[in-house]
């Protein structure tokens, strides 16, 4: 049976798994600490091209391509893992301060059009703004849970607290407790992706480790329906209640204390954003790694002739490029 080697176990990685599980190869699955616990366990989950793509690129492409397959992706994952995961269509609301602000809205609405990107004019809390209704929310922390069950019923061999040392050309994949070999390695570890590379041909690109910061408070659910965007600000509410805001953009490497000016500055943000979170005390505080590559456009393909693949960069968008990514992948692969 053809074994296959995955090197980061979050949402791409245990997608790729899960896919590759059901055509009846052999999976083994390694992750550093806990799958699932680095990047798809700090992101927010919002599926939200209106706030990330003003104008077509091959990008913003991928990104509406991914965004169409959620809801199948979802439907079958929740049906294999038996797990309910918390995702709605809920529409976006991006808000404008001032006059500058709304012309500007308006002129990128026109351009993002042009890409697929609908959206209306609207208003909130009396001030301009635009309402994007095909955005969405996921809760990833949902997904990745889902995977893990989804993964070990079709047999993978998910092995975490195991960091690699070393991946060779032949696929073969170095770790404290020994040599995992395999007829190819597919590396999808996020901002560690290009250091776990470094033994590797070049052709691909170096990561950058992009740290944000994001809270949460626990509320009644309901208070708020659509995401709320301004600038860099977001806020969107899970359908337990619990509201999410963020979010931070710092080059610190891998840095993970609290900073405890940023938390500060994204609940001011929130709380002018929407007011009904001031006096509001968070209940959870964290960051994240993004994976940023130059250009923003994620590596997905094979290292020249080796028998190693990678799937990486995908910076803030990796949950929503994660269905779109996984099925590429799974693609070449099997090819």
């Amino acid at each position: 049976m053809e074994r296959i080697n995955i090197v980061g176990a979050g949402i791409i990685g245990l997608g790729c798994a899960w896919r590759l599980a059901q055509q009846g190869k052999q999976v083994v699955a390694l992750d550093s600490r806990e799958a699932g616990g680095e990047a798809s366990w700090a992101a927010a989950g919002m599926l939200a091209p209106g706030g990330e793509f003003f104008e077509p690129s091959e990008l913003a492409t991928l990104a509406l391509r991914s965004l169409g397959m959620y809801g199948d992706f979802i439907r079958e994952l929740e049906a294999e893992s038996g797990i309910t995961i918390d995702f709605r269509r809920s529409g976006a609301v991006e808000v404008a301060y001032s006059d500058i602000e709304a012309a500007a809205l308006e002129s990128r609405a026109a351009t993002q059009a042009a890409c697929g990107i609908i959206s209306e004019a609207c208003t909130h809390l009396g001030r301009p703004a635009r309402f994007f209704p095909d955005d969405a929310v996921v809760a990833p922390r949902d997904i990745t849970r889902a995977l893990r069950v989804a993964c070990q019923r079709r047999g993978v061999n998910l092995l975490e607290g195991e960091p690699v040392t070393k991946i060779s050309a032949d696929g073969r994949v170095w770790t404290a407790n020994g040599v995992h070999a395999g007829s190819m390695t597919l590396v999808t570890a996020g901002a560690w992706s290009s250091n776990l590379l470094a033994d590797l041909p070049g052709g691909f690109p170096t990561v950058i480790p992009v740290r944000g910061h994001l809270i949460s408070w626990r509320l009644p659910p309901g208070q708020l329906g659509p995401i709320l965007r301004h600038g860099s600000t977001y806020i969107m509410q899970r359908r337990s209640g619990v509201m999410l805001a963020g979010a931070t953009k710092e080059y610190v490497g891998f840095d993970r204390a609290l900073d405890e000016t940023a938390i500060a500055d994204v609940q001011s943000r929130a709380e002018t954003l929407l007011p009904l979170l001031a006096g509001q005390v968070p209940t959870e505080r964290w960051n994240g790694f993004r994976p940023y590559v130059e250009g923003e456009l994620p590596f997905v393909g094979q290292l020249g002739n080796s028998a190693v693949w990678a799937a990486y960069g995908h910076y803030r968008n990796g949950i929503l490029l994660a269905p779109e990514t996984i099925s590429r992948v799974v693609a070449q692969l099997s090819a």
